[in-house]
C-alpha cells in the first residue's frame, strides 16, 4: 500500500524509536522533563524567539496563539483556506470567542492590501480586529509556499495597525527548504509560531508555539486549560530533536518526488489541472471522473488518497514513501 493520504502518516524512523527510548524524562508540567525543555530551547533559538512550548498538536498550538492573540469578540484576519478555519473544529469561535474575517486568497496566500481593506474601524458597531493569521506552505493551496517579501510587506500593515502576527507553519520546513530561507528570518518577523513535527518531520507527536518569553508564559496557562499538560512527554520530544538533526534537508527529497508524480499526471486523461507544485502536496482536479470515484479506483490499485473536494484529489509525499514506491506510483497512473 502506498499511503500518499497525508504527511500525518509517517512512522519513526529506527533512529528516531533509538532516540526515543533512550530520552530523559521528567514531569513536564512541573517544567521538569530535561528533554521537553532541550526541544524547547532549541526551537527557540533556530528562530532567534525568547520561548517555545511543546504541545501534543498544531491545532492546540495555532488554537493557544489565538487565544493568547484575542479577547471575545476580536476579529482574526486569514485566508478562506486557512487550517485555522478550515480543520480546527471552530475552535476560534469555541475557544477564543473571536470572530473570522476570511479573503480570497491566491492558492492559500493573503496580500498585505488584502489584509489593510479588511481591518474593521474604530466603530463600537464593529469586532475589533486584533491578529491576522498566515498558512505557509499552504495545505488547501496545494504546499504553496508565500514570498517573503509579501510577508514582510504583511508585518508592516500589522504594525501600522497593532495586529498580532501569527504563523501556521505546520509545514514551515517544507517552505525554507524550498525558497532557501531561514527559521531566524521567520522568527524575526512574526509574533507568534506554530511549527508542527508530525508532518513532514515525521514524528509520532507534537508542535512547537514560539514567542516572546511573556506570550510563552500565558500560552503555558492556556496549554493547561486545554488538557494539553503532558507529564513525561520527553519521549515525544525525543523525536523532535532527532528531526531536527536528520529529518529537514530530506525534505528535497519528497519535494523532488512530488515534481515527478505530477509531471507523470500532467498528461493523464482523467487531470483537468493541476495545482502549481512547489513542495510535497499535489492537488489536481479531476475530468470525466468524481474525486470520490477516482479515489477509489486508487485504492483498488493499492494507492490511498484523499479527495478534497468534489473534483479535486491530494497526494502528500512523505520519508515513508521511497523511490521505488514512486516510480510504482507513476506506472500506475500511466496505466488508469
Amino acid at each position: 500500500m502506498i499511503d500518499l493520504r497525508s504527511d500525518t502518516v509517517t512512522r519513526p524512523t529506527p533512529g528516531m524509536l533509538q532516540a526515543m527510548m533512550a530520552a530523559k524524562t521528567g514531569d513536564d508540567v512541573f517544567g521538569e522533563d530535561p528533554t521537553v525543555n532541550e526541544l524547547e530551547t532549541r526551537c527557540a533559538a533556530l528562530f532567534d524567539m525568547e520561548a517555545a512550548l511543546f504541545c501534543c498538536s498544531g491545532t492546540q498550538t495555532n488554537q493557544i496563539a489565538i487565544k493568547c492573540h484575542t479577547q471575545p469578540g476580536d476579529e482574526v484576519i486569514c485566508d478562506a483556506d486557512a487550517h485555522v478555519y478550515q480543520y480546527e473544529a471552530g475552535g476560534i469561535a469555541f475557544n477564543s470567542g473571536a470572530s473570522v474575517r476570511l479573503l480570497p486568497g491566491n492558492r492559500g496566500r493573503i496580500t498585505a492590501a488584502q489584509v489593510a481593506a479588511a481591518i474593521n474601524p474604530d466603530d463600537v458597531h464593529k469586532s475589533a480586529s486584533r491578529l491576522v493569521c498566515i498558512e505557509n506552505t499552504s495545505n488547501r493551496g496545494g504546499g504553496s509556499c508565500y514570498d517573503f517579501e509579501a510577508l514582510q510587506h504583511i508585518r508592516q500593515v500589522c504594525k501600522e495597525h497593532q495586529l498580532g502576527f501569527h504563523l501556521d507553519g505546520a509545514r514551515l520546513f517544507n517552505a525554507l527548504v524550498a525558497r532557501n530561507e531561514t527559521p531566524e528570518q521567520y522568527g524575526r518577523l512574526f509574533d507568534s509560531i506554530s511549527v508542527c513535527f508530525s508532518k513532514g518531520l515525521g514524528c509520532p507527536v507534537g508542535s512547537v508555539l514560539l514567542g516572546s518569553k511573556a506570550f510563552i508564559a500565558r500560552a503555558r496557562r492556556y496549554r493547561k486549560v486545554l488538557g494539553g499538560g503532558m507529564r513525561q512527554a520527553g519521549i515525544l520530544a525525543a523525536a523532535g530533536l532527532y528531526a531536527l538533526e536528520y529529518h529537514i534537508q530530506r525534505l528535497e527529497t519528497d519535494h523532488a518526488h512530488a515534481a515527478a508524480i505530477a509531471g507523470a499526471l500532467q498528461d493523464c486523461r482523467f487531470v483537468e489541472n493541476i495545482l502549481p507544485v512547489e513542495t510535497n502536496i499535489i492537488i489536481f482536479e479531476t475530468k470525466g471522473v468524481t474525486a470520490a470515484d477516482l479515489v477509489a479506483r486508487f485504492g483498488v490499485n493499492g494507492i490511498r488518497c484523499n479527495a478534497v473536494a468534489p473534483d479535486r484529489v491530494r497526494f502528500v509525499l512523505h520519508l515513508d514513501i521511497t523511490e521505488t514506491m514512486v516510480q510504482q506510483l507513476i506506472d500506475k497512473i500511466r496505466s488508469l
